[in-house]
C-alpha cells in the first residue's frame, strides 16, 4: 500500500473558494479510482491561501487483474449487430467463441486486462483531472495568454507536486511539470523553493516552513489564540464561526493580534461597528464584563512579527478608524433628520414593478398592521396603559416608519442594518418603545411584543398576496422573492407563539383573490414546519381539507390530538372500519348514483326500523337529538370541537369502534331488501360523517 500527494500551489485563492474546491477536487479524485479500479483506504483535501492538496492513503501499487466473460448476438446475427459487439469488446470475430445455450447458438467474448501500475495510472488521467478543474472564476496568465486557448486556473498556477510515497508520479498539466518542488511561507519559509520528500512528511515538511496545512487547526489557533488576545486585555471575545472560516482562508501561519480605537466612536450603534469590523476589516469584536461592545477587536496577522505585531496591530487600527469616522459620519447625518423625512423617499424606490413602490406597500401594510389590532386579531396587551385606540395609532406609526431607513446614508452603506437603523433612529428621538421595538425587529424571523408581531405579520402577509395576486409564485427550488421564508415567518409568530387570527379573513382585507390558495400554500409550509415536531403531513392535509376553519393554533391542536388518537389500538381499529365504510360508500354511492346520509330517528324507533341488536346499537349511536333533530353523536362531536376539547371528541369517536367492529362482522351491507340496504348504507355514512367532524381521514396515507 502507498500513500498519494497531490498538490496544486498558485498564486492566493478567494477564502470563499476553498471550500468548494476542496469538495469537487475530492469528488474528481475518488471518481477517478472508480474509474480506473482502484480503492484508497481513505481521501483527504486541505486549502491554504495557496495551494489546494489531495492526501489519499492506502492505495494499491497497481489496479487488480479483470477476467469478464461478455455475451453477444447469435452467432447467425445480422452482420452489423456481430460488428457491433466487436467493436464493444476490442475483438476479431476469430477471437470469439461460440456456444449452443439450449436457446440457440451464441457469441461469447472472454475479456481480461492485465493489472496496471497506480503510478502509470494516475500519470494518465490526472491531467484531464486538473484542466477540468471549474472555478467561479479563472484567469489565464503568462505569455501564453494572448490566447484564449491558454491554460485558466482561479490564479496562476505555479507548481504541481505529485508523490506515490516518495516517487514523483510524472505528467504535465497545464503546462506544468509535475515534481516534488512547492513554496513554503511568502515570509516566514526558506528562500526558494520547498522540495517534499514524501507523500507521508508533506504536512511535516510544510509547517517546518510555516505552513499550517490543516484548516482546522488553524481555526482552532485563530479561536484559541483571540480568545487569549481578548482575555488578557480584559475582555471577552465575541465567538464568530464564519470570521474563523475566513480568517483561516486568508492565513498559513495565523497570529491573532489585539488592538483598540478610540472610545468615542462608541455613540455610533454598535451593530454599525461590528460590521464594519467583520465585513470591512475581518476583525473579531469584544465584550467588556456586562457584555457591551468594547474599544477593541482582534485582527489576524499571516506572521510572527519581530516586534510582537505591534506594528502590524498599529496599522489595523489606523484602517478601523478611518472605516468608523465614514460610519460615524453616516450615523450623525442620519440622526440630524427626522425618520419621516426619509419615508418621503419611498416612492422612488421600486418595490417591484409589477407592484408599485415601497412607498404603496408601506400604506398598504399600515392599513392592514391598524385592521389587525381594531379587528382584535392582535388585542392590546396593555389596556390599563394606553387605550386601544393609542394602541392602533402606535401600530400604525411603527409600519409607517419600519421601511423609513432604507433611505438612510447609514443603511445605503450597510444594507445589512436596515430595520436595526431605523429602530436606533426612532429611539434618538423619541419614539414610543413600541414603536422602537417594532423598527428594530421588523426583519427578525419571531418578533417579540404585539407591535413588532402586528407589524410584521402585516408586511409579511402583504408580500404573499401581493406577489400571488401578480401570479408570481416559487416553482420548484427557486423562491427569488423568498415566499416561502415569508410563509414560514408567519407561522413561527402565529404557531410558536400560539397567536390566534382569523388567517383567511386577514388575507382577503389584504386584496387577496384567492384566498383558499394561500391556506394551502400555509399548509404546505405547516408541514414543513412541524416535520421535525414529528407531526404528520397526512394529518395536516386530512385536517385542512375540511375547510373553513383558519386558525391556525387550533388546526395544528386538532391535528396533533388526531395523531395522538391514531397511534392507539382504539383508533387505529377504528380507522381501519372507516376506510372500509368509506369505499363500501364510495362504490354504492357511484353505481347507484346519490349520495348516502344517516337517518337519525327516535330511540323508540329504532326497534322497528332497524334488525338486529348489532344494528340497532350502531343505529342509537346516530339516535335524534329532542333539540336539534341532528344525529346526538353529531351534535356532542360539535359541541367538543367548539369548545377545542380535541382529545373528547377523539374519545367520543373511539366509542364507534366496537359497534362498527361487529357490524362488519355480522350484518350484510348489501341486503336484497332495498329499504334494507340504504338504511345500513345510511349508517356507514354515518360513521364517515363522524370521522369527518374532526378530519377528512381519507387523506390519510397508508
Amino acid at each position: 500500500m502507498a500513500d498519494f500527494l497531490l498538490e496544486l500551489f498558485s498564486e492566493e485563492i478567494p477564502a470563499r473558494m476553498q471550500p468548494a474546491a476542496a469538495t469537487q477536487l475530492r469528488e474528481k479524485f475518488a471518481a477517478l479510482l472508480a474509474e480506473a479500479g482502484l480503492k484508497a483506504a481513505s481521501v483527504e483535501t486541505h486549502t491554504t491561501p495557496r495551494r489546494l492538496a489531495l492526501m489519499a492513503r492506502g492505495l494499491p501499487e497497481s489496479s487488480e487483474a479483470v477476467s469478464e466473460e461478455r455475451r453477444g448476438p447469435r452467432a447467425d446475427a445480422p452482420a452489423q449487430a456481430v460488428e457491433g459487439f466487436l467493436k464493444s469488446t476490442g475483438l476479431s470475430r476469430d477471437q470469439l467463441d461460440e456456444r449452443d445455450t439450449g436457446k440457440g447458438v451464441f457469441l461469447f467474448a472472454n475479456l481480461s486486462r492485465a493489472g496496471r501500475p497506480t503510478s502509470e495510472i494516475l500519470a494518465e488521467r490526472l491531467p484531464a483531472l486538473i484542466s477540468g478543474f471549474q472555478w467561479p472564476k479563472s484567469q489565464r496568465w503568462g505569455a501564453a495568454s494572448a490566447s484564449t486557448a491558454s491554460p485558466r486556473w482561479v490564479r496562476p498556477l505555479r507548481e504541481i507536486v505529485a508523490l506515490l510515497d516518495s516517487e514523483i508520479v510524472e505528467f504535465d498539466a497545464l503546462g506544468i511539470q509535475s515534481g516534488r518542488t512547492t513554496c513554503g511561507h511568502r515570509f516566514m519559509g526558506q528562500k526558494g523553493s520547498l522540495c517534499i520528500s514524501s507523500a507521508g512528511a508533506y504536512a511535516r515538511e510544510l509547517a517546518a516552513d510555516f505552513v499550517v496545512l490543516s484548516e482546522n487547526e488553524r481555526r482552532a489557533e485563530i479561536r484559541n489564540g483571540a480568545e487569549q488576545a481578548a482575555s488578557e486585555a480584559g475582555y471577552r471575545l465575541r465567538p464568530d464561526e464564519g470570521l474563523e472560516a475566513e480568517n483561516a482562508g486568508l492565513t498559513e501561519w495565523p497570529v491573532p493580534l489585539l488592538g483598540r480605537f478610540d472610545e468615542s466612536f462608541l455613540s455610533v450603534p454598535p451593530e454599525i461597528i461590528q460590521l464594519t469590523m467583520r465585513t470591512n476589516q475581518k476583525y473579531f469584536a469584544v465584550e467588556d464584563a456586562e457584555g457591551k461592545l468594547a474599544p477593541a477587536f482582534v485582527c489576524v496577522a499571516n506572521l510572527v512579527a519581530a516586534d510582537k505585531g505591534w506594528t502590524i496591530a498599529r496599522g489595523n487600527e489606523r484602517v478601523l478608524s478611518a472605516r468608523l469616522a465614514d460610519a460615524r459620519f453616516f450615523w450623525e447625518q442620519d440622526k440630524s433628520k427626522p425618520l419621516e423625512s426619509f419615508g418621503e423617499k419611498l416612492k422612488d424606490i421600486v418595490f417591484h414593478e409589477k407592484l408599485g413602490t415601497m412607498a404603496e406597500k408601506v400604506e398598504r401594510v399600515a392599513k392592514l398592521a391598524r385592521w389587525l389590532v381594531e379587528s382584535g386579531a392582535i388585542p392590546n396587551p396593555t389596556p390599563e396603559q394606553f387605550s386601544d385606540a393609542e394602541f392602533a395609532d402606535r401600530v400604525e406609526r411603527a409600519a409607517r416608519l419600519a421601511k423609513a431607513d432604507l433611505t438612510t446614508g447609514t443603511v445605503g452603506e450597510f444594507p445589512e442594518l436596515q430595520g436595526i437603523i431605523g429602530g436606533y433612529l426612532a429611539e434618538a428621538q423619541g419614539e414610543k418603545p413600541g414603536v422602537v421595538a417594532a423598527l428594530k425587529q421588523h426583519y427578525a424571523p419571531v418578533p417579540e411584543g404585539c407591535i413588532p408581531v402586528a407589524v410584521a405579520l402585516a408586511d409579511r402577509l402583504d408580500t404573499l398576496v401581493s406577489f400571488f395576486a401578480a401570479d408570481i409564485r416559487p416553482t420548484g427550488s427557486k423562491d427569488p422573492f423568498a415566499l416561502r421564508r415569508a410563509a414560514l415567518g408567519v407561522l413561527d409568530m402565529l404557531v410558536i407563539e400560539g397567536r390566534r387570527i382569523p388567517l383567511q379573513h386577514a388575507l382577503k382585507v389584504a386584496g387577496a383573490k384567492d384566498a383558499d390558495e394561500l391556506i394551502g400554500f400555509f399548509a404546505d409550509r405547516l408541514k414543513v414546519q412541524q416535520r421535525e415536531a414529528g407531526v404528520r403531513h397526512d394529518l395536516i392535509d386530512a385536517v385542512f381539507a375540511l375547510g373553513g376553519e383558519d386558525d391556525l393554533v387550533r388546526l395544528l391542536a386538532r391535528v396533533k390530538a388526531v395523531q395522538a388518537f391514531t397511534e392507539t389500538d382504539d383508533g387505529r381499529n377504528l380507522l381501519a372500519g372507516y376506510k372500509r365504510a368509506a369505499n363500501i360508500l364510495k362504490a354504492e354511492e357511484k353505481k347507484d348514483g346519490r349520495s348516502y346520509a344517516v337517518e337519525p330517528v327516535d330511540l323508540a324507533s329504532i326497534e322497528s326500523k332497524y334488525i338486529g341488536e348489532t344494528e340497532k346499537n350502531l343505529a342509537r349511536l346516530f339516535a335524534k337529538s329532542q333539540k336539534t333533530g341532528n344525529a346526538l353523536l353529531f351534535d356532542e362531536a360539535d359541541a367538543l370541537l367548539g369548545r377545542e376539547d380535541f382529545e373528547g371528541a377523539m374519545k367520543l369517536l373511539a366509542s364507534l369502534r366496537e359497534p362498527v367492529d361487529r357490524f362488519f362482522e355480522e350484518v350484510t351491507v348489501n341486503d336484497p331488501v332495498p329499504e334494507v340496504r340504504a338504511r345500513r348504507l345510511g349508517l356507514l355514512a354515518g360513521v364517515r360523517d363522524a370521522m369527518h367532524k374532526v378530519a377528512d381521514f381519507s387523506k390519510l396515507e397508508g
